[in-house]
């Protein structure tokens, strides 16, 4: 006797917190990197990250899915680094709405290259900074990795302000000439 019950389907369409978890999968790198973009204590870093998540899944049936997830998510998280400024203003470097809607713009720019991922820009980046000299590498490392204020590292290098502000601004540069050129190869 023919069974009778309709054929299952072999693979279900996922559920709202399967979409949720690849979706945060996909774009943690990005929203790390973002909030380094505007933080530089790490443990806001995380707090704001976790919260950023939270606030994304409890409103995720708030986004619009004929949008990229990712400017969402980065909203989400840009609010946060707000509210997180103006209860305290520990950890923020920056947080002019007109600074946080030009980040953004970046991000948004980096992630219209098609078939590359914000993990192989990353790496093209890590590849960019290696290739710096050991100086500018330097004060890459100890202003965005460490999170040190301009101040610090000068008295870390025992150089000026200013110097260590010009090698801020020369590793800048070659990066940006670096990352410009295919596949990073400046």
């Amino acid at each position: 006797m023919p069974d009778s019950a309709p054929p299952s389907s072999p693979n279900p369409p996922p559920s709202g917190r399967e979409v949720f978890e690849i979706l945060a999968r996909e774009h943690a790198d990005m929203l790390a990197a973002y909030l380094r973009t505007l933080v530089y204590a790490p443990d806001v870093i995380d707090d704001l990250f976790q919260e950023t998540m939270l606030v994304a899944w409890r409103r995720l049936q708030d986004f619009d899915k004929s949008r990229p997830f990712g400017p969402w998510l980065r909203g989400i998280a840009a609010n946060l680094v707000l509210e997180h400024r103006r209860r305290s203003a520990r950890g923020v470097m920056c947080c002019d709405p007109e600074v946080l809607e030009a980040i953004d713009r970046r991000f948004t720019d980096l992630s219209r290259f098609a078939g590359d991922s914000f993990r192989d820009r990353a790496g093209r980046l890590r590849h960019c900074l290696a290739r710096l000299p050991d100086k500018l590498r330097e004060v890459v490392e100890l202003a965005y990795a460490r999170g040190l204020l301009l101040k610090q590292i000068a008295e870390s290098l025992s150089a000026s302000e200013e110097a260590v502000k010009k090698r801020v601004q020369r590793a800048r540069e070659s990066l940006v000439l670096c990352l410009s050129t295919t596949g990073g190869d400046a």
